[in-house]
């Protein structure tokens, strides 16, 4: 178990708290594209920080302090222009660097004054790349964007969704390096969910961490009667430093909104069926799922990620982590936990952490260990994905709840599936999950 200190250190990310300058050298996923098509300025909260995300006219965006410098009114009222963000009080313009461009009435005044000079606002790098808004709000000069290969991948269909959480991002990152959860949360308890004592999943025999990866953790588990030629216990699952799961064929990140608030972000590619090659997404999709059911105030249980999500605010906004009996399964949270530590004497000593990425040649294409690779790369046909339980593109999304009807459309269009043939669509991913021995998904 952890000291009361050590559990401060890990999950504070206001600016200045050790864990919090960690963070800021990382960029972290915090919009879609596609999110600022009707709505050019999002009012957003990172790491304890009130800020603003807009996208110009001219398609620059910029991330900046949320109250204007002049009488500091709210800028997520503010509009764009091509190229800024002007402030709907008085008008003072803003560019994405912070600059003051423009001052109305005192440019008419006192224009020798050159007061706009004079004047900035708080603003933070941001960068549009793989249908994602980025932003980096650590120090000169930032690292690149990690290229995973999984955002090359042709013929599929993206989808970004989204979800706050009320609770610290570390307990919900530490789920990324759990290995033996999949058995109870995903497996058993989805059993009893629908009704039924059994049987349950296949058992955890073993698990191991690699924890030489360059980008993170390996974690690999084995599970009764599967061999040990399978990919699951020869290649393995990457929990992603620092606040990421993957790349698989989806990657989650757990940003930190404040010590007490994680947006989920997730990536998620389907590869379409032979028949739909060539396939090109014109947009990028993005939803935010709900988390809680309105009508009986529980926590949502019917997809894997919320099932994750009642395990994260279970146990509590900041976990006690001084009350914590960790066992054998859990050596990649407390390797984790390490890391994390020495990362920050790492910054202390003027290093990078790890995972930071500067030279453009290793960034052209990260290839990482990925299970099933062959599936998302060269891709099936209709008859073998609906062959398959854990490819089945009629079984619905499998990862959160409450998807928009346009986007179920759109991806149903992109699969080949009749709109029109409710049935088709929607046979409950972890029903089919829980009842299949398939290659991919093991009980």
């Amino acid at each position: 178990m952890l000291t009361e200190e050590q559990n401060r250190t890990l999950t504070e990310v206001g600016g200045g708290t050790p864990m919090g300058e960690l963070l800021r050298r990382y960029w972290m996923p915090v919009a879609a594209d596609s999110q600022f098509d009707e709505n050019p300025v999002r009012p957003i909260r990172l790491m304890g920080e009130d800020l603003v995300l807009y996208r110009d006219l001219g398609g620059t965006y910029g991330l900046v302090d949320r109250h204007c410098p002049h009488r500091r009114a709210d800028l997520s009222y503010a509009f764009v222009e091509n190229c800024g963000i002007r402030c709907n009080y008085h008008g003072w313009r803003f560019d994405e660097a912070g600059r003051c461009t423009e001052q109305p009435f005192e440019d008419m005044a006192n224009p020798d004054a050159k007061f706009k000079d004079k004047v900035t606002i708080k603003s933070y790098k941001v960068e549009a790349r793989f249908g994602m808004v980025w932003a980096y709000m650590g120090p000169a000069p930032a690292p690149l964007i990690p290229n995973y290969e999984t955002f090359l991948w042709k013929n599929g269909f993206v989808q970004i969704v989204f979800a706050t959480i009320p609770c610290n991002w570390l307990q919900c990152q530490e789920n990324s390096i759990d290995p033996v959860h999949f058995e109870w949360m995903h497996r058993n308890w989805t059993v009893r969910l629908n009704g039924d004592v059994g049987p349950y999943g296949k058992k955890h025999v073993r698990v191991r961490f690699d924890e030489k990866f360059e980008h993170g953790f390996v974690y690999k588990r084995l599970v009764a009667d599967m061999p040990e030629d399978h990919e699951r216990w020869t290649i393995g699952r990457i929990c992603l430093w620092p606040n990421g799961l993957g790349p698989l064929r989806h990657t989650e990140w757990r940003v930190p909104i404040d010590d007490h608030n994680t947006l989920s972000v997730t990536w998620h590619f389907t590869r379409v069926p032979k028949e739909r090659e060539p396939y090109v997404q014109e947009t990028i999709p993005a939803w935010e799922g709900p988390i809680c059911d309105p009508q009986t105030g529980r926590w949502i249980t019917s997809h894997v990620m919320n099932q994750d999500f009642v395990a994260w605010v279970g146990q509590g906004t900041i976990a006690d982590r001084t009350q914590e009996h960790l066992g054998t399964s859990d050596v990649g949270i407390i390797k984790m936990r390490k890391r994390f530590l020495d990362d920050m004497d790492a910054i202390a000593r003027g290093e990078d952490p790890k995972g930071i990425i500067r030279d453009p040649e290793k960034n052209v294409c990260i290839e990482m260990p990925i299970i099933d690779r062959e599936v998302y790369v060269d891709g099936l046909t209709a008859a073998e994905m609906m062959n398959d339980p854990s490819l089945d593109p009629r079984a619905g999304y499998p990862l959160q709840a409450g998807q928009p009807d346009a986007v179920r459309f759109a991806y149903m269009e992109a699969m080949g599936i009749d709109p029109n043939n409710a049935e088709a669509y929607g046979a409950g991913y972890l029903t089919a999950a829980g009842a299949t021995t398939s290659r991919r998904i093991w009980t």
